[in-house]
């Protein structure tokens, strides 16, 4: 079964701002060619609002990126219903996928790297460029446009995906664990660069991680989900204020989330 996508009323809120995608019992049931049925997503719901950081959690095998590929449109749905506020969104050009790995294509160079997506949908050349290397500014590879990927180190080809996801202003942009392969200095340093890209355009973003602490450090929101089949067994509104850096690790209110998340977890 695919998506079922309605209009959503404008008046359903469930925050102050407003909800941009509504998951409503979704499940999701991989079936193998001999007949066997695994259940990967128990009935799960779950709103997304306009402009928040999200964060899923949950133990292996949970069904966190299953939901992110769902969200994205790159795994039909089983069962349930996702509404978008101002309808479906556009395959490939509304949503941004930043996974684990950047996943660039070596023989391309930065700059082309970032600007592909615009390519595929036939923008033109000057609009693209223009595009392409704004991006690569936002998260500080202005520089580099003309380097092949095997030139840069991993944090920096990590941020080249983080620019070509970001370069047709999708409505979401989902993120799944995509510092996880990255030495925990690196890991630090991402973290605060996707805060700063995320002051800068606004956007939605929704991140898979294995990390409390990353999640805490990062998230508007926290949720939690339980073990296989994966659904979500707690949601969290992190008061830590919008304005974040390496100083609120310090503070007691910090803390107590972490230890919250790790009870939940439990």
């Amino acid at each position: 079964m695919g998506h079922k996508v309605e209009k959503l009323k404008p008046a359903e809120k469930t925050s102050s701002l407003p909800v941009l995608v509504s998951a409503q019992a979704v499940t999701k049931i991989y079936r193998s060619r001999h007949g066997d049925s695994v259940e990967a997503l128990a009935p799960t719901t779950l709103d997304i609002h306009e402009g928040e950081f999200l964060s899923l959690i949950g133990p292996s095998g949970c069904g966190k990126s299953t939901l992110l590929r769902i969200l994205s449109g790159l795994e039909p749905l089983t069962g349930g219903t996702l509404t978008w506020r101002d309808g479906p969104p556009t395959a490939g050009s509304d949503v941004g996928f930043v996974f684990q790995e950047p996943v660039l294509l070596p023989w391309l160079s930065i700059l082309d790297n970032v600007r592909f997506p615009l390519d595929v949908f036939r923008a033109s050349r000057a609009e693209a460029n223009e595009r392409a290397r704004a991006m690569l500014a936002l998260v500080g590879l202005g520089a580099f446009e003309k380097s092949l990927p095997k030139e840069l180190s991993g944090g920096m080809r990590q941020r080249a995906a983080i620019a070509r996801a970001l370069v047709y202003s999708p409505r979401i942009v989902l993120m799944d664990e995509p510092f996880g392969a990255l030495d925990l200095l690196t890991r630090d340093r991402m973290n605060d660069e996707l805060l700063r890209i995320k002051a800068e355009t606004g956007s939605t973003i929704v991140f898979v991680t294995h990390s409390i602490e990353e999640a805490a450090y990062l998230s508007d929101r926290v949720a939690v989900m339980s073990a296989r089949p994966g659904r979500i067994s707690a949601i969290h509104h992190l008061d830590l204020g919008p304005q974040r850096s390496e100083a609120i690790k310090d503070d007691p209110r910090f803390y107590q989330w972490l230890s919250t998340l790790r009870k939940e977890l439990r």
